[in-house]
């Protein structure tokens, strides 16, 4: 990936930071944002400690001034970008303990503004610098295909952004794909338990390098297309 210029959002903790980590691990340029300065720079700071070329932008999805930062210091020194993942994502509660009845406005509004609205701004803002072969990369879950009680608005915004993604699959030649690694220990989803984001890196990584483009483009990958892929 030694020629590859990538950005991960919400790329401070959880899956971004590992995800981060692992591409630029593998040589690839990596630009960084997330709204926490302190956890981002630590990001970047392991990065670079391990030889990883990185550049750590504070921004939040839900800014497009942000978000038009984050392209540009992306493309400082490169002329485009190859990989995108619009990880960033919020989740206000525990999981199956925030029912859609009781859901307040304000929660509906702040999960759709970043978890949907984010995504699309991202891929937006990052169109007229995209790479004729990029790929774009979108985390989801299940939740977003399957009803599941107490989840809330969560499910609501991740089902808006595997629609973003599948409407960009339809008009870009850039390859986006919807990621699904299943339950992964995050602090997103609070006191959750899973797999290492450390592990689902390696899915994120077999995507954004040695998958098929026109077998993911406009599909979802989950755990099982992965290991059946790659075993």
């Amino acid at each position: 990936m030694d020629e590859t210029n990538a950005v991960v959002t919400g790329a401070s903790r959880g899956i971004g930071a590992a995800v981060a980590r692992r591409l630029a691990a593998d040589g690839a340029r990596v630009t960084i944002c997330a709204r926490t300065a302190e956890d981002l720079d630590a990001v970047a700071d392991s990065i670079r400690a391990d030889g990883g070329r990185v550049t750590a932008v504070e921004a939040d999805v839900a800014e497009v001034a942000d978000l038009e930062r984050v392209i540009d210091a992306a493309t400082a020194e490169a002329d485009a970008i190859d990989l995108l993942v619009a990880n960033a994502g919020v989740y206000h509660g525990t999981p199956g303990e925030t029912p859609l009845r009781d859901e307040d406005y304000a929660t509906f509004d702040e999960h759709l503004e970043t978890n949907a609205r984010g995504v699309f701004a991202t891929i937006r803002e990052a169109l007229p610098v995209l790479a004729a072969d990029a790929r774009i990369l979108v985390p989801s879950g299940s939740v977003a295909r399957k009803s599941k009680a107490g989840v809330g608005s969560y499910a609501v915004s991740k089902a808006a952004a595997e629609a973003i993604a599948r409407g960009f699959a339809a008009e870009l030649d850039a390859a986006v794909t919807v990621v699904d690694p299943g339950q992964v220990s995050t602090d997103l989803m609070n006191g959750a338990t899973g797999r290492d984001p450390d592990e689902i890196a390696e899915m994120f990584h077999w995507v954004a390098t040695a998958a098929d483009p026109g077998e993911i483009d406009g599909e979802v990958v989950d755990l099982r297309t992965w290991r059946k892929a790659t075993r």
